[in-house]
């Protein structure tokens, strides 16, 4: 049974409720219905509002339901009404969202690969997911049986609804995550389900026709479920924005420009959006900010108060895949926490949390144990791992609608419910916003021929930002940063490549012969071993670069012709280097520039350039002297498109 809420998080969920106060409740009678259903009933009244906005385009509801319908009418043509999986192999938010909904009509399961990926980790997941179909939106199908082309659905069928009835307990669509068996693991959700999270979301939330949600998560992570649903079975709009391509300057611009009202991230990327703020202009209209899948600390919430309006409140929740949204921490601008943690709050509604011991029994307020959420309201399951679904889903002898999952975290509750995340219980770990299991980060590196043995962990870094370390020790010769990156790209996603490498001659070991992760030295701040020789900075751009990179970087120096992600960098990262980039040399920068030019002796020529196209003639002598120690090609370079393009005089 839920326990109630103290008055002060009553208080801040009273002003959880946007400004034109038409929230309606989402009943939990509509727990009977499918997903499409919900969907089709706000078309009904809502079709000519905005459902889906993107980079690229705009749709309502009516068009968005038109193309989901004949996405829907080519799948039952192909396909018959077999309740199988459909990979979607779509780049184009609004195209992807389409073809989620399509699936979903048609009665099928939809299984959502993000183009990105390695091959051989889509490969995997195609074939691991026994997809009947495969949906592309052109550019991205490389191999298939059966190829759909959505660009030919999308104008040869009729777009009216189909009248297809649903169940509740139907599949609805398979998410990969990490899995400890060196390959990713799929959970499976039905219609009720998604629905139910939906239902929890709004009702907290106060989620109404007027919000625009935002989502930043590609489609293919569970937690875009909430954003995508929350508004589509609400008749709000989604906000769509990648910001992996886009950065957080552009994400910036992009909340202001969509009026965003309802800001969903891990903590990280609100991080470093925060930090880019210069005031409160740009997101003056956000009223709620849910973040989870990542612990947050007082870092967090101090930049909540002080770039955000008064009346926006701030949500710490415990969220996973398989469980949904279980517990729930309300903040506002009075909020009073003490310690550096935040908690994740209280249980929600049809979701109980309990504290386990080793031996699975529960524990008392204050003792730390791993959480477990009992409810009937989780994921059905692992797809094609009944003994792992059995393991982590146990069913409840005294209630068979029930059933609990363990979760593998470790918590501590207060005498008033309030729960603690303290961390994990096996080596499963939280980094940039996803959550990863190392063992299969672990397994790619010991496949390597160059490595005999390999551990990786989660470290934090001096920004607080949390990274993976590899500790390595070779086979035979020492292998560079550079080439193993470039091995593990071909079979992980950019998230799971650790950021920091360490080479060492043997792996610390415990007395029962187990590897001592206790004892793993922390990551050196030398610059690591690449393929390309250390060569110092030759010009006052390239000196200050590299100090930008070192400082960024936690490095102690860094080369010329140093690829920044060979050291560690990231999305993130890049973000803050293009930043304060901008910041010292007063000028435009894209988030793209550094991915075009991942060396400071690059990115120096990239600036120099820029600094060339808007020059003044009382500027030639600092052009000169920048040139200084350049090669001879490079200088040409940069002084031929000086003196041909200069900036118009007034």
């Amino acid at each position: 049974m839920t326990r109630s809420l103290p008055t002060e998080q009553e208080r801040i969920v009273a002003k959880c409720v946007h400004p034109t106060g038409r929230f309606v409740p989402f009943e939990s009678a509509a727990i009977v219905r499918s997903i499409s259903e919900r969907f089709e009933q706000m078309v009904a009244l809502h079709p000519g509002r905005i459902a889906v906005s993107t980079t690229g385009q705009v749709l309502t509801y009516d068009e968005l339901n038109q193309r989901a319908n004949r996405v829907a009418r080519a799948l039952l043509a192909r396909r018959g009404e077999v309740n199988e999986p459909i990979a979607l192999f779509i780049e184009d938010r609004a195209c992807m969202i389409a073809a989620i909904l399509g699936v979903l009509k048609a009665g099928k399961i939809y299984v959502p690969v993000d183009p990105s990926d390695p091959q051989a980790r889509i490969a995997f997941m195609l074939e691991d997911s026994r997809a009947a179909l495969i949906l592309s939106d052109g550019d991205n199908i490389a191999s298939a049986d059966e190829p759909g082309n959505l660009e030919k659905i999308r104008s040869a069928l009729p777009g009216d609804n189909l009248g297809l009835s649903v169940a509740p307990e139907a599949l609805a669509c398979i998410t990969y995550t990490s899995g400890s068996t060196g390959q990713p693991k799929g959970v499976m959700q039905n219609h009720r389900n998604v629905v139910h999270k939906v239902i929890t979301a709004t009702n907290a939330f106060h989620i109404s026709v007027e919000d625009r949600l935002l989502l930043v998560y590609s489609c293919s992570f569970s937690a875009s479920i909430l954003p995508i649903f929350g508004a589509l079975l609400n008749g709000a709009t989604v906000c769509a924005f990648d910001v992996q391509k886009g950065g957080t300057a552009a994400l910036v611009s992009w909340l202001k420009e969509q009026q965003v009202t309802a800001y969903f991230s891990v903590s990280t990327l609100f991080r470093h959006l925060a930090e880019s703020l210069v005031d409160g202009e740009a997101v003056s209209h956000i009223r709620l900010i849910y973040v989870s899948s990542e612990a947050v600390t007082q870092r967090e919430v101090e930049l909540f108060r002080q770039h955000f309006p008064p009346h926006c409140v701030f949500v710490h929740m415990l969220a996973t895949g398989e469980t949904g949204h279980a517990s729930q921490y309300f903040i506002d601008k009075d909020t009073q926490i003490e310690g550096s943690v935040i908690p994740v709050g209280y249980e929600v509604p049809d979701k109980e949390i309990l504290l386990l011991d080793e031996h699975g029994k529960t524990i008392g307020f204050n003792e730390i144990g791993e959480i477990a959420i009992r409810s009937p309201y989780l994921a059905v399951g692992y797809w094609q791992l009944p003994d792992l679904t059995q393991a982590k889903f146990l069913s409840d002898p005294e209630d068979s609608d029930q059933r609990t999952y363990l979760t593998g975290d470790l918590g501590r509750m207060l005498p008033d419910g309030c729960l603690y995340h303290v961390g994990r219980k096996d080596f499963r770990v939280k980094a940039r916003g996803f959550t990863i299991d190392v063992s299969e980060t672990e397994a790619a590196l010991i496949a390597l021929d160059v490595v005999k043995d390999a551990v990786v962990v989660a470290r934090d870094d001096a920004e607080g930002d949390r990274r993976l370390v590899a500790y390595i020790v070779p086979s035979a010769e020492r292998p560079t940063v550079s080439l193993l990156r470039r091995a593990l790209a071909e079979k992980l996603p950019q998230y799971m490549i650790p950021s920091a490498v360490v080479l060492l001659d043997n792996m610390p070991l415990t007395a029962t012969g187990k590897i001592d992760r206790r004892m793993l030295p922390d990551p050196r701040t030398a610059r690591p071993e690449l393929d390309r020789p250390f060569v110092a900075p030759r010009t006052p751009i390239e000196v200050q670069l590299a100090q930008i990179w070192s400082e960024v970087l936690g490095l102690d120096h860094v080369g010329i012709n140093d690829n920044f992600f060979d050291l560690g960098g990231h999305s993130l990262t890049a973000a803050r280097v293009v930043t304060r980039a901008i910041k010292h040399f007063q000028l435009e920068l894209p988030l793209a520039a550094l991915f075009q030019a991942p060396t400071v002796a690059d990115m120096a020529l990239v600036i120099l350039e820029a600094q060339a196209r808007r020059l003044e003639s009382s500027d030639l002598d600092r052009i000169l002297s920048d040139v200084e120690g350049l090669s001879e090609e490079e200088a040409e370079r940069v002084l031929k498109r000086a003196l041909q393009d200069p900036k118009p005089q007034a």
